[in-house]
């Protein structure tokens, strides 16, 4: 039974459902496929939030979430996470609500950290450390910067999208490599371009285009997690996203690689993931999981660099060496 602080909670946190719509926020509705995939993907996470702000517990929360299908059971622990940040970082009740998530929900380890990040940007700065608190991975940490990128993305279009804005002093989950940032948080931007773009893959490009040269990595593997982990398009057109990806097309890979990785930890894979996956990287889905888990670094750094970039250049020279991809495309040339 729902407690009445619970039901409060609820009712005072909890986005509306509206906010989730491809109209409300002036985003082009392709065709009825895309729009439904991109506003499940919003409605279930706005559901995750409330089921967790409502929750007395994180194993309560789970309990509710795990019945949700498995197409959107990973936006909802997503949003359930940035709900349960901001209960730690509120001066009421306990501090470990994220911890508990992350020990109750560990298959959806990757969307947490993702969650978390949602609620820097819906934060007071002196309380982002305490919604943070409950992060301790080295590595996935950086995953609540590529969160709170693609809520900025995502609700503030026009600045971060349009006018290319870049945050001078950005929220930062760990003390380590704080230059590093901007790079993950572009990567945030890149997945909320292919709902900003309609899952239009042309769309999609000409945004990325708008964009300064140096950024065009980072926002290339935000696009590929997007559209391998939402769906909305075909396959057809993620080959010719991936060609039309020239020298961005490793990072590309890359991104649905992390998306194979967090559907197939949480056993929700999807037949929309296996088809994006084999028509961006020409692997497997399985293949692109062992990839990623296999590459996945340790500690905070890895010969200078943030672990987190260590992974993502492992996953891309793994990605061009492996036999099984597609054979025309272009071969990663630097990496750990």
């Amino acid at each position: 039974m729902v407690s009445w602080i619970g039901h409060i909670r609820r009712i005072t946190l909890t986005p509306g459902a509206n906010q989730a719509l491809l109209r409300k926020r002036g985003f082009p509705e392709r065709n009825l496929h895309a729009k439904a995939c991109l506003e499940r993907a919003g409605g279930s996470f706005i559901e995750g939030f409330g089921v967790a702000a409502q929750s007395s517990t994180a194993v309560e929360a789970t309990a509710t979430l795990a019945r949700i299908d498995g197409v959107r059971r990973g936006f909802a622990f997503e949003g359930a996470a940035m709900a349960m940040a901001i209960r730690d970082a509120l001066p009421l009740g306990h501090r470990h609500h994220v911890s508990d998530l992350l020990e109750a929900a560990d298959e959806h380890i990757y969307m947490i950290h993702v969650g978390v990040g949602w609620s820097f940007a819906r934060l007071p700065r002196p309380l982002r450390r305490a919604a943070a608190a409950g992060l301790s991975d080295p590595t996935l940490t950086w995953l609540a910067l590529d969160g709170y990128g693609f809520h900025q993305a995502f609700f503030h279009t026009d600045k971060y999208v349009r006018r290319q804005y870049v945050d001078p002093d950005p929220p930062l989950p760990t003390h380590h490599h704080p230059g590093y940032a901007p790079r993950v948080i572009d990567q945030g931007i890149g997945r909320a371009l292919w709902f900003v773009a309609g899952a239009d893959p042309n769309r999609a490009l000409r945004l990325i285009e708008a964009f300064s040269p140096q950024r065009h990595e980072d926002l290339f593997a935000g696009l590929g997690l997007a559209a391998t982990y939402a769906g909305g398009t075909s396959s057809d057109e993620l080959e010719e996203l991936a060609e039309r990806a020239g020298s961005h097309r490793p990072a590309l890979a890359q991104g649905s690689v992390f998306a194979a990785e967090a559907r197939t930890h949480a056993h929700i894979a999807q037949p929309h993931t296996e088809t994006a996956v084999r028509a961006i990287t020409g692997l497997h889905v399985t293949e692109a999981s062992a990839i990623a888990t296999q590459s996945r670094p340790s500690g905070h750094t890895v010969d200078g660099q943030a672990s987190f970039e260590v992974w993502r250049r492992r996953i891309m020279q793994r990605w061009a060496a492996s036999p099984s991809r597609q054979p025309d495309t272009d071969r990663v040339k630097d990496g750990s």
